[in-house]
């Protein structure tokens, strides 16, 4: 894999990362980039995350729905290491470690972002998540959608099988700004 997906479930849901120590002895014992989510929603909190813990890049949802300024903030201080995290149930952004769904369409949340060097926006479909029940069709239009909006998103929940793969390959032939899954 070219990068470590991690998430702090717990740091979600608290809204602070309560598990940062152990991805700091992860991102030291793998040899590829780690990219984490989980409870960012403090510059601060974002600044440990990447400058002492070490990752790559952080994953940022629940705080750039409630404040899409800070979020901007944010890529721009730190340009392509700042993803923005979609979770989304029916289309609409879900917060606090899924807690909560808005009323928010993924796309136009996404679209307040176009033109900023956003390293990633990664895409949950949390009805799929973790059910082995692949990527379903809705998924799949939601993907290509933001994808056309020029920035670089990554799938997540419900890639299950090499046919999900190869369907989301189908869809990078024509929106070759979708560039990865999560698996």
């Amino acid at each position: 894999a070219p990068r470590l997906h991690l998430v702090d479930l717990d740091g979600a849901k608290a809204g602070h990362p309560l598990n940062h120590e152990m991805v700091r002895a992860i991102v030291r014992a793998v040899r590829i980039p780690c990219q984490f989510g989980g409870g960012l929603r403090e510059e601060p909190v974002v600044q440990t995350m990447l400058d002492d813990v070490g990752v790559e890049r952080v994953i940022v949802g629940t705080r750039a729905l409630r404040d899409p300024d800070w979020f901007a903030r944010m890529v721009q201080k730190y340009p392509r290491r700042v993803c923005l995290g979609l979770d989304a149930r029916d289309s609409l952004v879900a917060t606090a470690g899924w807690l909560e769904v808005s009323q928010m369409p993924a796309l136009e949340l996404a679209r307040r972002f176009q033109g900023l060097e956003v390293g990633a926006v990664i895409y949950t479909n949390i009805a799929n998540d973790g059910m082995m029940q692949g990527v379903d069709e809705g998924t799949l239009r939601d993907l290509a959608a933001l994808s056309e909006l020029g920035l670089p998103v990554i799938a997540s929940g419900g890639v299950t099988t090499l046919a999900d793969v190869e369907r989301l390959c189908a869809v990078h032939q024509q929106s070759p700004r979708l560039v990865g899954a999560i698996v």
